[in-house]
């Protein structure tokens, strides 16, 4: 992969990490996630057992069809939430301006992800509104 040319007329920004770095780390924590995805059937039936224990209901346990589903729809969305950071990343650092907008939206929805998540909407908030970042972010 190589990495695109900055804009001829106007350097990158310093704060243009403050998209770039959040958005990098976004990809790379959901691409593990659906790399383990295939193993989380046993925890995700042992954490329903766990949850009705607790709660002194009916034990739930998904049948096989069931997990396969649930698994494959997470994987779905997964894989999608992945292309999206990857496009995101890749607009952010070819200057478009729909990266801007897709990263203010990503780092609002990041903000409920507590703690870690939270940290990184803000930053992302942060340099999304960033003057020089927004002049850069304007084609």
């Amino acid at each position: 992969m190589t990495v695109p040319a900055p804009k001829p007329g106007l350097p990158r920004p310093a704060r243009l990490a403050f998209l770039n770095i959040p958005l990098l780390i976004g990809l790379i924590y959901w691409a593990v996630s659906l790399l383990t995805l295939p193993f989380s059937g046993g925890t995700l039936n042992e954490a329903l057992l766990e949850s009705s224990r607790l709660t002194g209901t009916a034990p739930i346990q998904l049948a096989p069809e069931q997990m396969n589903a649930v698994l494959w729809t997470t994987f779905f969305f997964t894989a999608l939430l992945v292309l999206w950071l990857a496009l995101t990343r890749q607009a952010v650092l070819d200057g478009k301006r729909w990266g801007r907008v897709s990263s203010i939206v990503i780092g609002v929805l990041s903000l409920v992800i507590f703690p870690f998540g939270t940290v990184l909407g803000i930053v992302m908030l942060i340099g999304a509104f960033d003057r020089d970042v927004q002049a850069y972010l304007s084609h």
